[in-house]
């Protein structure tokens, strides 16, 4: 519940009310809490932004006691914002946070398709007119992967197929050998490829017409 109050121990009285975000909507990132912050404050009047922070894992805003018509308006704008605070989409940033992981494998996964996207963000580097588009992803499919460990499980199976591809090409490797050997052999002395391949009296066999 947001509180409010006025602070009197300076010369200076403020009004401050703080807002408290359920855990649903932060899903224990406080990269997440930074995100929502920044997100509340692009909502605000740019005279007002900076009146809003966070403490103590809450939103407070805090402005001078002579300004009680904008802090009125200002708190109204806080906590209607909030009210849909926790289907607010993700950004890589904050997913990799919330799940624990690093940003190769958040884009591993999403190229494979395990990681799904909610779509996709655009926005303009602050001081720069440079534009980055970068994937978002669903607050409760993310709340999903993250109570089901869905992360542990995906690091096994990476492990499972590392191995594999590095099974797979040690074979691939050692058959590229015994072809480049036997090719050499073949062009030192074509008859020895009889020996090579381990077949026998095969000029034979083709000479008495068993072939025909």
């Amino acid at each position: 519940m947001p509180k409010t109050k006025t602070k009197t121990t300076s010369d200076d009285p403020e009004l401050i009310r703080e807002w408290s975000l359920p855990l649903e909507a932060t899903l224990g990132s406080a990269v997440r809490v930074k995100g929502i912050l920044q997100e509340i404050r692009s909502r605000l009047p740019p005279a007002v932004r900076k009146s809003l922070d966070m403490q103590s894992g809450e939103l407070t805003l805090v402005m001078p006691e002579n300004s009680k018509t904008a802090f009125r308006a200002t708190s109204s704008i806080i906590s209607e914002s909030l009210r849909g605070v926790a289907d607010l989409p993700i950004i890589p940033r904050e997913i990799e946070d919330i799940l624990g992981i690093t940003a190769s494998e958040r884009k591993r996964w999403l190229e494979d398709g395990r990681l799904p996207s909610a779509g996709t963000r655009t926005v303009r580097l602050q001081g720069r007119a440079r534009r980055i588009t970068f994937h978002v992803f669903d607050p409760r499919v993310v709340e999903d992967l993250l109570d089901r460990g869905a992360v542990d499980e995906w690091r096994e199976e990476d492990v499972a197929a590392k191995a594999e591809n590095r099974r797979r090409a040690a074979y691939q490797a050692k058959l590229t050998r015994s072809l480049k050997k036997q090719e050499k052999v073949k062009q030192a002395d074509p008859k020895a490829e009889d020996a090579a391949t381990g077949l026998s009296g095969w000029d034979e066999f083709g000479s008495e017409g068993l072939l025909r």
